[in-house]
């Protein structure tokens, strides 16, 4: 199964990649960073997979998705 990395530091809480990510495997977290943003989580990673469009589209490279092809 693919796995998510989110850069907390990096983070603007922007969400683009929730919007973007074909297969809604992402959403919106209750956690926030240090800076106060919201974080994006995980919402079924089952259902991800592995374009890496919400990788592309982060403005802040704040996020990866691993695959098992990684």
């Amino acid at each position: 199964m693919n796995k998510l990395h989110i850069n907390p530091k990096y983070c603007k809480g922007c969400l683009i990649c929730v919007e973007m990510c074909p297969k809604k495997a992402l959403e919106p977290s209750e956690k926030m960073n240090a800076k106060g943003y919201i974080l994006p989580r995980d919402k079924d990673m089952s259902l991800c997979n592995g374009c890496k469009m919400c990788e592309v589209m982060c403005p802040d490279f704040a996020i990866a998705i691993e695959t098992e092809e990684d």
